[in-house]
């Protein structure tokens, strides 16, 4: 790889990368619709199995925040490599559990070292890939999102119905060990930050992370992620309930919003490199306003509809998070960048959890099974997003101050 064009390294590395976050996504995703046969085998209630699921995010937004005390002390290949090697034993420990507390604990170990993967992921494309190609770079990363609902999930479950419950889980842990293989022999180390750190000048302390710019760099992710999950852990009930789609047709509905996110990640990506983080994000968090508030109030529809509908929605409102991290990352010097993001992460995956239970407070169940109340929260998605363009405005009329506090 030391010998190849610039450009071919950026792209390996970028697929590579996305490889380990779709081993991770397909990890968390699998887990939900293999729910009956886990609550069947190991005799589970409704709130058990919630909290198996919860179990993931919760463990990575924790150790995001224990990121914020040593992640930048490291080479960044050697800090992944153990993490990732973390997650991969503690995949295939899901894949031999033997009772619920096993496979919550193997969970509750997965999801804590893929919070922090993350985190090192988008600090090595912040420290590798120039900031004009940095956005294709991360869309590469991000369109795992959309491959593992395309491809990922359904051979997940295939692999289940063929071979029991344990395959898919040894299937990922197989494929994150090959990706392991790999990153080993052909990424190169990222110790930038080291050397940085070591230079005459004094690098900027971790108080400096405190400053309102960095803060609010923080409460703009916690705010774009809490607006989509407002809505997303809800889609499939309501589609069911309220829209008229049969359950089987589910899983093309999803194959269609996968598709749609993978397309469009790429493109997102080539656009924030060509606009701006900051531009991107505002036309992106304005653009998927009309689809929120069209797909919360539609009426019972054809399923051809209603997959237009969910496409849309999930491509932009997925999509997103691509503009958003490449413009976090650009505001954070490459020492700190790294402990930054875990903290960023770990907002994130707060504000799923949060968003998730709060839109539960918010919406009930009729006897018909249709969601009530789901348009009220589409409007507050609407309003949380406005509130998103606010935080943005904000971050970059601080740009200066914050570039300022950073050399401090």
């Amino acid at each position: 790889m030391s010998h190849s064009n610039p450009l071919q390294r950026e792209r390996l590395m970028s697929v590579l990368l996305a490889g380990v976050q779709l081993s991770h996504l397909m990890d968390f995703m699998i887990i939900m619709p293999l729910g009956p046969e886990f609550m069947k085998r190991f005799g589970l209630t409704n709130a058990q199995f919630g909290a198996m699921v919860s179990s993931y995010t919760l463990a990575s937004s924790a150790m995001g925040l224990l990121g914020l005390v040593w992640l930048d002390r490291f080479d960044r290949k050697r800090t992944l490599l153990a993490i990732y090697a973390g997650f991969i034993l503690a995949t295939l420990g899901c894949g031999v559990a033997q009772s619920h507390s096993w496979l919550l604990l193997a969970r509750s170990l997965a999801g804590a070292c893929a919070g922090l993967m993350g985190a090192v992921i988008m600090a090595i494309l912040a420290d590798v890939v120039p900031p004009e190609r940095r956005g294709r770079a991360i869309g590469t990363v991000m369109s795992a999102l959309g491959l593992s609902a395309v491809a990922g999930v359904p051979a997940g479950l295939g692999l289940a119905q063929a071979l029991g419950w344990r395959a898919p889980f040894w299937a990922i842990g197989a494929f994150a060990a090959l990706l392991w293989l790999c990153l080993f022999f052909v990424l190169p180390g990222v110790d930038g930050h080291l050397t940085e750190k070591s230079g005459g000048a004094r690098g900027p302390s971790l108080t400096t992370l405190l400053a309102p710019g960095f803060v609010l760099g923080w409460v703009l992710t916690f705010s774009v992620v809490f607006a989509s999950f407002l809505l997303i852990p809800y889609l499939g009930t309501y589609m069911v309930g309220n829209l008229g789609v049969a359950q089987a047709d589910l899983t093309w509905v999803y194959l269609g919003g996968g598709a749609g996110t993978l397309l469009m990640a790429r493109w997102v990506g080539r656009l924030t490199d060509r606009f701006g983080p900051a531009r991107m994000l505002a036309g992106l968090l304005l653009a998927t306003m009309g689809p929120h508030l069209l797909f919360t109030h539609l009426p019972v529809s054809p399923l051809p509809g209603v997959v237009v509908a969910f496409v849309l929605f999930m491509s932009l409102t997925s999509t997103r998070a691509i503009p958003t991290i490449a413009l976090v990352t650009s505001k954070v010097p490459p020492a700190l960048r790294g402990r930054y993001l875990a903290v960023n992460m770990a907002a994130s995956d707060g504000a799923s959890g949060v968003a998730a239970w709060t839109s539960g407070l918010l919406i009930a169940t009729s006897p018909e099974g249709a969601l009530l109340g789901f348009g009220h929260v589409g409007w507050i998605a609407v309003a949380v997003s406005a509130l998103s363009l606010c935080i943005l405005w904000a971050l970059g009329r601080g740009a200066v101050a914050l570039q300022s506090a950073a050399t401090t």
